[in-house]
């Protein structure tokens, strides 16, 4: 095929087959143990987690010395409030934590790397983003999703030799998937890359390039053709951003995070050597997946940080700040705020340690957990900087520069409001981690009784799916009845001066609880289950809470074990765990009493211009364009705003 052949228009991609994209895409099976999908299914297999997993002493030490070595000097070198004012990172900045090693947090020492593990990777995260969220992002976007980690789990040899020593030391790296018009739906991507000789000419305009304005090194996902000799289909690159025809075409700017390198690029006929191909033609989306399920980690990690400073700060001004004769924390309506973010940020820590522990042992297949912990993370962390907010009250809605001009503390709760924003939307919006941990969740379900609910199968099909579901769920249904989370002693070891076992049959109960009522809905919708969003969301929802108190009381019992503030984290769990129930029965109630059939109607309404006449009275600010920018192909049009650091 001729290397100058481009698509005339973007796929046209049906509903149907866009699914089947993303299900071809995921991994099909279970070949390791899942805490997670075990919960889902209504089996509480808490000999998964607990004795809770620790770090070798080797790898604990290696750690250690790093966070140290990090801590010094982010509290030197780092300026919050200039990165805050100016948008940008200083160049200094950034070749100080090339230095530094922080750029081969994840790498092996082998390619020049620190060889951390997950979980000091996550801690170092945590650390940097504390002192300027932007440069945890950074951090993560390079070695999370960017070029290590997709080499690291389907490079060659060669291009680990040739790429990751970068990496480590000099080069930044990007990830580039999103386009103007694809988002969640990577069947429509419209970016190809045809074969020609040795090469692949890639052309397409990507999107939201976090990293892309300052890369050396870029993964890109591109379409290619099927054509002779090749399979086709959404496969992996490693581009070099200084290849001709690259155009990091526009900045882009946002509410908060105001210091990333966060971009358009632009490629016009750009040649990339097969050699650069990461995995096979058609592997991009099992690459991009693969790689999210661990690198999702490092945003609850952010998240745990917002959550440690955001009770920094409560604690601290409600104890200054009176009102009525005492400190605003002696009044009941904020210190229920301070005890929910006291023990959101503890469970929030226990999730994202466990799951990166995890993960380094690489004995248990985290998909669910991983999304999970970023789920619950990125929707708790917002919220608790919400209350932070209130709890300042007007000095939460003012900048920190402005306090400080003023002559007061320059706190900046209402930035790190907006900085969290993007967490809820980041690798993979709140609602779309609803629909991808739902699909995990009822994998088992759909891997016995699938073809009895899919319109394109046949009766014979249908008739071996009921014979296989009717023997899956013989065994299974029976075992949803009773259990452990019955008997008034089971988990007993979790019962000290603080009793937590009650919370742990509790979980054990609302497992199974959550499985016949998954069942139930798939007995009454069928084929019509997908459609229903809300009760998948809140299904998930309920499975998050039961992920987090269980971790938080595994987390509890390790501390109290090593005489490590044992008995207040138990205090803490308790309290976590009393929150969480209430938000998990609220979610059972609204399972099954909801209006989201009226919403659905409403919605009909409001698109066909039925309640046009409530937005008349006001003035649309927006401006004029496009809703989303053409990215026909083709050369760029615009200077090039590429900004290496060398």
């Amino acid at each position: 095929m001729s290397a100058s052949t481009t698509p005339s228009s973007r796929p046209a991609v049906t509903e149907r087959e866009a699914r089947e994209v993303a299900e071809a895409a995921r991994e099909q099976h279970w070949r390791k143990p899942s805490f997670a999908k075990e919960l889902f299914l209504g089996r509480f297999r808490l000999d998964l987690i607990h004795p809770h997993p620790l770090p070798a002493d080797e790898a604990a030490q290696r750690g250690e010395e790093f966070l140290a070595k990090l801590r010094d000097f982010v509290e030197t070198k780092v300026d919050a409030a200039l990165i805050e004012r100016d948008a940008r990172i200083p160049d200094e900045v950034i070749d100080g934590l090339k230095e530094l090693g922080a750029f081969g947090m994840k790498i092996d020492t082998k390619y020049g790397g620190l060889g951390l593990t997950q979980v000091y990777y996550n801690k170092a995260l945590s650390l940097a983003g504390s002192a300027c969220p932007a440069i945890g992002v950074l951090l993560s976007a390079h070695q999370s999703i960017g070029v290590p980690q997709p080499l690291k789990l389907f490079g060659t040899q060669e291009q680990k030799e040739r790429f990751l020593p970068r990496c480590a030391r000099t080069d930044i790296s990007a990830f580039l998937l999103t386009e103007p018009d694809v988002g969640s739906d990577p069947a429509r991507l419209a970016a190809t890359a045809v074969p020609d000789g040795d090469d692949y000419v890639l052309d397409g305009v990507k999107l939201w390039t976090t990293n892309g304005v300052v890369a050396d090194l870029l993964v890109v996902m591109a379409r290619v053709p099927r054509s002779e000799g090749h399979k086709g289909g959404i496969t992996a690159f490693v581009v070099e951003t200084n290849s001709p025809g690259v155009t990091v075409e526009n900045r882009n700017a946002f509410m908060g995070l105001r210091g990333i390198e966060n971009g358009v690029t632009r490629f016009h006929q750009v040649r990339v050597p097969a050699a650069n191909r990461v995995g096979e033609e058609g592997q991009g989306l099992k690459i991009a997946l693969t790689t999210l399920n661990t690198g999702r980690l490092s945003l609850p990690a952010s998240c745990v940080a917002a959550g440690k400073w955001c009770l920094k700060i409560a604690r601290e001004w409600s104890a200054a700040r009176e009102q009525w004769g005492k400190p605003v924390a002696h009044h009941e309506a904020v210190g229920s705020k301070i005890s929910f973010i006291a023990a959101t940020t503890f469970a929030l820590e226990a999730v994202t340690d466990l799951a990166s522990q995890m993960a380094d042992e690489d004995r248990n297949d985290i998909r669910i957990e991983g999304a999970l912990a970023k789920l619950y993370a990125s929707e708790m962390a917002w919220t608790m900087a919400d209350e932070l907010v209130q709890i300042r009250g007007g000095r939460g809605f003012e900048t920190a520069e402005s306090l400080r001009a003023r002559g007061e503390r320059g706190v900046p709760a209402e930035q790190v409001l907006r900085d969290l924003r993007i967490n809820r939307i980041f690798e993979g919006s709140t609602e779309i981690m609803h629909l991808l941990i739902a699909r995990e969740a009822v994998d088992a379900h759909l891997s016995v009784a699938g073809d009895l609910i899919d319109p394109g199968k046949s009766l014979g099909d249908k008739a071996k799916a009921g014979a296989n579901a009717g023997a899956f769920y013989a065994k299974w249904l029976p075992k949803l009845v009773a259990g452990p989370g019955q008997v008034p002693t089971s988990y007993s070891e979790f019962k000290h001066e603080v009793d937590l076992s009650g919370h742990l049959r509790y979980v054990e109960r609302t497992s199974r609880k959550l499985a016949r009522s998954t069942f139930y809905a798939m007995s009454r919708w069928q084929g019509r289950m997908e459609s229903k969003q809300g009760f998948l969301g809140r299904i998930v929802d309920i499975g998050a809470e039961l992920f987090a108190m269980s971790a938080t009381c595994v987390r509890a019992e390790l501390l109290r074990g090593q005489g490590d503030h044992g008995r207040e984290a138990y205090q803490l769990a308790d309290v976590f765990c009393r929150q969480s129930r209430i938000r998990i029965e609220e979610l059972f109630n609204r399972l099954w009493t909801n209006t989201d059939d009226l919403d659905r109607k409403v919605v009909k309404g409001v698109l066909s211009g039925t309640y046009e006449w409530l937005e008349h009275g006001i003035v649309d600010p927006s401006g004029d364009g496009p809703w989303i920018a053409d990215a026909t192909p083709g050369p760029s049009q615009k200077e090039n705003v590429h900004r290496p650091i060398r």
